[in-house]
């Protein structure tokens, strides 16, 4: 009878220590990115997601147990992502993935997700694609999609009042899904507008003297831009030198008046252009500057927009964990369907039709302060408001 009661008190003990160490295990989460390729852009995005961790984990974690990171590099590559994909899931046993800037790369992620049967939360990768026409199951998307950026920014050009547009992007993914929906926006809002020229260029070796002389012969009297960094820089010296980018051309551009992509161009920021962005510096909304000042404690440096989506990310994540009440895929899946959030920028809602976020946007004008380029005049727009219906989303998915 004792040698019974030992036995039984033993592997009670055994067990409640077993359910305090699974309580404990940390829930794993991959995360991919481009951090030799683009580490002014992804660099940020990692200290928002590293901001998130440590907020969660020192408030009690998820369900009892501390988050964990586990990142890798793309290196701007579809192939290599999908190997280090492979990597985390097989020999890291990462709960699910996350991360990607570079849209095809984002594909490629996506695909191996659907194919593995785990968790993807695509934090960056701007691509219609992502959580439409190639939509899985297992893919969400929290950032302001292509579609959405240019559905926002067509009504403020409609404004301009300009007919002969030129457009000029990176001949990618990403540039080519932003050129096909500004121009199908535009010619809603204004159906005589006409489309005089049509400037791809490589990325980071954008030929600008080139561009800007098709551009002038084709004699637009606005342009659409969704070129960055080198080559956006590159353009702006060369259009400024000839003619160009004089004080009449009129200019909307996606992503420019995100803090990263304006700091690359520091004093030379092209004042007066029409841009959708994050004014961190002006917004003073308690949930931005409580996001501001633990960010500024942490790094010693201000947020990007990136930081924002990567925090906002992790804790998307946590919430449908939470939620779900376990690392379950299935689970996270449903739970992630219908989610409700509130990032530092506004609130955030996942669409249970098609996984797409409707993470909002600040849109505003270029203007110059202590020589670095800042939004002034800006507004907020709800993601939610630049989105096809759900019904007609799901139309846009793969049949199942």
């Amino acid at each position: 009878m004792i040698r019974k009661l030992i036995y039984t008190l033993s592997i009670a003990s055994l067990a409640s220590a077993s359910a305090v160490a699974q309580a404990q295990e940390p829930i794993r989460i991959g995360e991919i990115n481009s951090y030799r390729h683009q580490p002014a852009f992804v660099e940020p995005h990692k200290h928002g997601m590293e901001l998130a961790v440590e907020e969660i984990n020192a408030a009690g974690g998820v369900l009892g147990r501390p988050l964990e990171m586990h990142f890798r590099d793309d290196n701007a590559n579809p192939g290599d992502a999908v190997r280090v994909a492979d990597e985390l899931v097989s020999r890291e046993n990462v709960d699910l993935l996350t991360g990607v800037m570079l849209s095809h790369v984002g594909l490629a992620v996506a695909d191996f997700a659907n194919r593995k049967k785990i968790l993807y939360v695509a934090s960056e990768p701007v691509t219609d694609k992502i959580v439409w026409e190639q939509g899985n199951k297992y893919t969400f998307r929290l950032n302001t999609s292509t579609y959405m950026q240019a559905a926002m920014i067509a009504p403020l050009a409609a404004k301009m009042k300009r007919k002969r547009w030129a457009v000029v992007y990176p001949n990618y993914e990403m540039g080519q899904a932003a050129v096909a929906a500004f121009k199908e926006q535009m010619l809603k809002l204004q159906p005589d507008v006409e489309f005089v020229s049509a400037q791809p260029v490589p990325v980071g070796k954008i030929d600008a003297a080139a561009t800007v002389q098709a551009l002038l012969a084709d004699k637009p009297d606005a342009i659409f831009s969704s070129i960055w960094g080198g080559d956006l820089l590159r353009f702006l010296r060369e259009g400024r030198s000839r003619g160009l980018l004089n004080d009449d051309m009129k200019v909307a551009s996606l992503f420019l008046g995100e803090p990263e992509y304006l700091d690359f161009l520091g004093k030379e920021a092209p004042v007066g252009w029409t841009v959708l962005g994050y004014p961190w510096y002006d917004l003073k909304t308690p949930e931005n500057e409580k996001f501001v000042k633990a960010y500024q404690a942490k790094f010693n440096d201000y947020p990007r927009r990136g930081s924002v989506i990567g925090y906002t990310t992790i804790y998307a994540i946590a919430a449908a964990i939470e939620k779900a009440g376990s690392t379950d895929t299935e689970a996270m899946i449903k739970a992630l369907e219908g989610l409700d959030l509130t990032s530092p920028t506004g609130p955030v809602h996942f669409r249970a039709a098609d996984h797409q976020a409707t993470m909002g946007i600040y849109a505003g004008t270029v203007a110059l302060r202590d020589d670095k380029g800042i939004m002034v005049d800006w507004e907020f727009l709800d993601g939610k408001d630049y989105l096809p219906t759900e019904e007609d989303a799901l139309k846009l998915r793969p049949k199942k």
